[in-house]
């Protein structure tokens, strides 16, 4: 088999393109979750906090030569983006999972079957 028909085979199998579909959707997706993050939230809730807290930016303090403001600031970005991530995705799956039903209790015939299948049982073992 040529090197074309190999190829050809893999890149237009099935998982390859839902691959690369979801890829190009997860890319498009994390800009528009980090754009929430940058430029809702962030302005909202976050830099007024660190303003009450003394630290406006957070990503310029460091102790002795070690910038800790920046690994602070890259955990309180991803705390904020994973907060952000978790409300998406809940609403999307309220919006997608019905609830099921809780299955109905057994008919009155049932229940006369199984009433005669416990006498059948109990004349067995004695």
């Amino acid at each position: 088999m040529g090197f074309v028909k190999e190829f050809k085979a893999f890149a237009f199998k099935g998982n390859v393109l839902d691959l690369a579909v979801g890829v190009i959707i997860g890319a498009a997706f994390g800009k528009i979750v980090t754009s929430l993050v940058d430029d809702v939230i962030t302005p909202l809730i976050l830099n007024p906090a660190l303003k009450a807290a003394g630290a406006e930016n957070i990503a310029k303090l460091s102790w002795h030569g070690i910038a800790y403001g920046n690994f602070l600031s890259a955990v309180i970005s991803f705390l904020c983006i994973a907060v952000v991530l978790f409300w998406i995705i809940k609403g999307a799956n309220k919006i997608t999972h019905k609830e099921v039903p809780a299955p109905a209790g057994p008919t009155e015939e049932q229940k006369l079957l199984m009433e005669i299948r416990d006498l059948l049982k109990n004349k067995n073992n004695i």
